[in-house]
């Protein structure tokens, strides 16, 4: 007796085979697919989708679709509320998430498409889409690069380095510019462009490492001529990738372009923007913008990094026996002490009244105890010498914080190195001392 197709037993059975092979396709499909009621509860999660969710969950639970998401996309549950049957509620949003343990992060980027199937039930098609991000990105990047270099070609150079930042190719465009012969050149550092004291081979390693992680790292300043001439240069620095090392640049290309028709102008934005204005040294904002860069410098690769605090002396005395005007020469007096003292590469910057700051980046403790000396003599041996003939001296305290590991952060090393300046004018001023000692 054959059976009827009506057959409810025949159903049943066509039913659970269809909501197998529903099942099979569901698991098997290459990208996630997540079914949720109105709450975001998850009632059925694919492999791949369970791949991609379980570095936000906690406790490796995967529960509720839009509580993993709120950090990401926060009105994810309202947006689900709506819609009827079919419609589409997110239509392939990025999201852009940090997964992994603290200090070795790394960007996860997620499209996002939700779709009401019915009253009570939606499903969600999640993709990891990071490399294709990547590839936008760094295409990106090449096409700024590319325009750059282009932009004034008659006043720019290229050259290539390896992938620790030795010349190892040599152009026409960088020989008439810049006067080196290629023989003079290939293996060096592209640090002999620079000045003496413009910066440091820890400071160009930084640079590199910039580039790897943004795409490339611009700089300005003085740059030098094989002659020994300075000019106003702008650098670029830009990874060139290699091939089966991943993401690790194969070298990189530096393109130098001398901007000295732009500097005046240049310098005069920047000195009403960075400068104190009655002494020329840094001011206070960006002395913490400095400080913070060479922390986060510190805490990707640390190297000798070291704080200075100086303070006049009795500087209320000056004032009330001499003036503020007088006060005002003895302040500018000191600044151009530490200017000329310094290499181009610290940072001196008034922070206070009389209070100054020394960043000394790539310089250890001795060497941070050298200069603060050099300073602390130059400024006992200097006089400052009025119209009316009036000759006043001053001297300074100071405290020293060099950078050590457990350190919080710019806020705290500068707490310290205050505290050393304290013990330095407890002590009697005119005089060091080094933190912790």
């Amino acid at each position: 007796m054959s059976a009827h197709p009506s057959d409810p037993h025949i159903n049943a059975d066509v039913n659970a085979d269809e909501q197998q092979e529903l099942l099979q396709l569901l698991y098997a499909a290459p990208v996630g697919l997540v079914q949720t009621d109105d709450e975001g509860r998850i009632a059925l999660i694919n492999a791949a989708a369970a791949q991609l969710l379980l570095p936000l969950a906690v406790g490796a639970s995967l529960v509720n679709l839009f509580d993993l998401l709120v950090p990401v996309m926060p009105d994810l549950a309202l947006r689900a509320r709506s819609g009827a049957a079919g419609e589409l509620l997110v239509d392939g949003e990025a999201l852009v998430l940090r997964v992994g343990p603290e200090g070795r992060q790394r960007p996860l980027v997620l499209s996002l498409t939700l779709r009401r199937l019915q009253a009570g039930q939606l499903v969600a098609v999640l993709s990891d889409i990071t490399a294709q991000v990547e590839r936008e990105r760094r295409l990106r990047q090449s096409e700024a690069w590319l325009n750059a270099a282009l932009t004034g070609i008659h006043d720019h150079a290229a050259v290539g380095l390896d992938a620790e930042g030795r010349i190892a190719h040599w152009s026409e465009s960088a020989a008439r510019m810049t006067g080196f012969a290629r023989e003079t050149v290939l293996g060096r550092p592209a640090t002999i462009f620079h000045p003496g004291g413009a910066t440091t081979p820890e400071r160009l390693l930084d640079r590199l490492h910039e580039a790897r992680a943004d795409g490339w790292s611009m700089d300005e300043g003085w740059l030098l001529r094989a002659d020994g001439q300075r000019y106003w240069g702008s650098t670029m620095i830009v990874p060139i990738s290699g091939v089966g090392d991943g993401d690790t640049p194969a070298g990189f290309s530096l393109v130098l372009r001398d901007i000295s028709d732009r500097r005046d102008a240049h310098e005069q934005r920047r000195r009403a923007s960075e400068t104190d204005h009655l002494t020329g040294l840094a001011n206070r904002r960006v002395f913490f913008e400095a400080g913070r860069r060479e922390i986060e410098r510190f805490r990707r690769a640390p190297r000798p990094l070291a704080l200075l605090v100086l303070d006049a002396d009795h500087f209320k005395r000056i004032n009330d026996q001499h003036g503020h005007a007088a006060g005002d020469e003895v302040l500018r007096q000191l600044a151009g002490v530490m200017l000329r003292s310094l290499r181009q590469v610290d940072v001196p910057a008034r922070i206070g009244g009389e209070e100054f700051a020394v960043l000394l980046p790539s310089t250890g403790l001795e060497g941070a105890r050298l200069v603060a000396e050099r300073l602390r003599r130059a400024m006992a041996a200097d006089t400052v010498t009025r119209a009316d003939g009036t000759v006043i001296r001053y001297t300074v305290s100071i405290g020293l914080a060099p950078m050590q590991a457990g350190i919080a952060g710019l806020e705290e090393l500068l707490e310290r190195a205050d505290r050393a300046l304290y013990a330095a004018k407890a002590a009697g001023r005119d005089r060091l001392v080094v933190d912790g000692e």
